[in-house]
């Protein structure tokens, strides 16, 4: 019977690679013929391309799907995308709401391999490409100018309990205090390397429009970029929302079950990280959002989770800046308001 489909499931982890071989048949049918595990590193790359060649029908070719896990499976898919072969990589959510719907009672590297394998036989999913060298500087210095604030932050805290003391130790301040020096002078540089990133054709455009939204400037525009790789895997704002945590979880079951509503976190984290004080410069100073900010405080009086709403329409805003190459109109809302009402008075 012939093949339509061969498809290889990645579940990726830190260390290993826990695949799973399936086809898709003529008749529709998907069958998984084998799995395996391989060590995340050249050398179990290629026993795994090996053990995929051993299996493989020639006339049909194989197609690897793995999910987007942090930046364990970045140096696989790399090695396939260099040797030519197809990828495609898919946001966790996509595979956690499929996986769902299978009659799998427990989760395993090796179950979930093998779910990853039936998604791709069951759908068609958009090959991965490598992303500009770009995206990934500007999410290496974003990252670590993240920890350098993380840690600066440690250290003043230890600095202020010190200095609190009714004897303070002063070898102590002066080490805390020299440590704060220089880890402002690392974030100076590093904001320095991402400005002149920035000023990149691929990016300088993408940064000016989303940039021109209230409270959001280049710092935090060249974070969403690369933690989205120029929004590569992203296909609409549901997906972007999912990606970055903002999507809502519920639960409920019955009358006896009913969990508060709330974003799951289950996205990228530094996606949300980056928005939070930005967001709240533009809850101030743009009259929409303040007006939305406060409309949802009104319904129930939590400011966080009103704040939560807000970061999630900044960054789909953000998105649809950058797919439209245009710049923030702080009057669109209430344009677009008075064409309704002028179609529902004709």
């Amino acid at each position: 019977m012939k093949i339509l489909k061969q498809i290889v499931g990645v579940d990726v982890a830190q260390k290993e690679l826990v695949v799973a071989f399936g086809r898709l048949k003529g008749d529709l049918s998907v069958g998984i013929l084998s799995s395996k595990v391989f060590t995340n590193n050249v050398k179990g790359f290629e026993k795994l391309l090996a053990w995929t060649k051993s299996l493989a029908d020639t006339q049909c070719n194989v197609q690897y799907v793995m999910e987007a896990t942090g930046v364990y499976h970045e140096s696989f898919a790399y090695y396939l995308y260099d040797h030519g072969l197809a990828v495609s990589i898919v946001l966790p959510n996509k595979i956690s709401n499929y996986f769902k719907t299978l009659e799998v009672k427990t989760i395993t590297d090796s179950t979930s391999a093998e779910a990853i394998t039936r998604f791709g036989l069951e759908r068609n999913t958009q090959l991965w490409s490598r992303p500009k060298p770009i995206f990934k500087s500007l999410r290496q210095l974003t990252r670590e100018r993240d920890q350098i604030v993380l840690m600066r932050t440690m250290v003043k805290n230890h600095l202020h309990a010190e200095l609190a003391e009714a004897e303070p130790g002063k070898t102590s301040v002066e080490r805390m205090e020299a440590q704060i020096t220089m880890l402002n002078a690392q974030e100076r540089e590093i904001k320095k390397e991402i400005t002149k990133l920035a000023q990149d054709p691929q990016v300088k455009n993408g940064i000016t429009v989303m940039s021109s939204i209230p409270g959001v400037a280049l710092l935090t525009s060249a974070t969403v970029l690369a933690e989205t790789n120029g929004f590569e895997l992203i296909r609409n704002k549901k997906q972007l929302a999912s990606y970055a945590g903002f999507d809502v979880r519920e639960k409920q079951s019955g009358t006896s079950v009913k969990g508060k509503p709330k974003i799951s976190k289950r996205g990228n984290k530094y996606l949300r990280k980056c928005l939070y004080m930005p967001v709240l410069a533009t809850i101030r100073s743009d009259q929409h959002y303040k007006s939305f900010y406060a409309r949802l405080v009104e319904r129930h009086g939590i400011k966080m989770k009103a704040a939560v709403a807000v970061q999630r329409k900044v960054l789909e805003l953000m998105y649809t800046l950058y797919k439209k190459n245009e710049r923030y109109d702080k009057n669109y809302e209430s344009s677009q308001n008075g064409r309704k009402k002028e179609r529902q008075v004709l």
